[in-house]
């Protein structure tokens, strides 16, 4: 078992250190909206992988095949590339609040930022990728039974939860060393990105 604990911390670290559009839609949402907003955010890529890690561990041997074709692919990665250039220009075009105190956020606010979350995770190619290879190479490949399986998969995303919410905290708390210049820099440079991963996703798949 400590093997597999192993594994699945490295598999979660390097997930943790990668600088995709992820992670700037949890750091950005953070600076300007705050910690729980940020979370939010958070909780909606976990929900997402989470599902995913239910989907492939049930169902590979039925979807590898469609997930693999080239059908499947294109229309993945449109779908992904509009929901990145559609919250690029957002944040672009959006003016960001600095009252952080007299925000008074609702529970349609909140379900937008976890929309957020679940959205960039699941249209991302790189997570069907990551956790159908996960899946189908280190779990149904070496026949791992289901205690073993679920600690591999556990520890990944128990990582990832964990890493995801220390760059909350910590872009929060880089925020009130920041003028409200340089958050408005921060959002447009965050939109930029998330409009180039949106337009070189397009690009590749096209």
């Amino acid at each position: 078992m400590m093997g597999l604990i192993l594994e699945g911390l490295v598999f979660g670290l390097g997930l943790a250190v990668s600088l995709g559009p992820i992670f700037f839609a949890l750091t950005q949402t953070s600076i300007e909206r705050g910690v729980l907003p940020g979370l939010t955010v958070g909780l909606g890529i976990w929900i997402s992988d989470f599902l995913f890690i239910v989907l492939f561990y049930l169902f590979i041997h039925q979807i590898k095949d469609d997930i693999e074709s080239e059908a499947f692919s294109l229309w993945m990665g449109l779908s992904g590339a509009l929901v990145l250039l559609g919250f690029g220009l957002m944040l672009i075009l959006k003016k960001p609040s600095l009252e952080y105190k007299d925000q008074e956020l609702s529970y349609k606010n909140y379900f937008g930022f976890w929309l957020k979350g679940f959205l960039v995770n699941t249209v991302n190619p790189f997570t069907v990728v990551f956790w159908m290879g996960v899946i189908s190479t280190y779990v149904i490949g070496r026949n791992l039974h289901t205690d073993a399986a679920l600690t591999l998969l556990s520890t990944i995303l128990t990582v990832i939860i964990v890493s995801d919410a220390a760059k909350v905290l910590l872009a929060n708390s880089l925020k009130k060393k920041l003028r409200p210049k340089h958050i408005n820099l921060i959002g447009n440079l965050s939109g930029a990105i998330l409009i180039g991963f949106g337009l070189f996703l397009g690009y590749s798949v096209i």
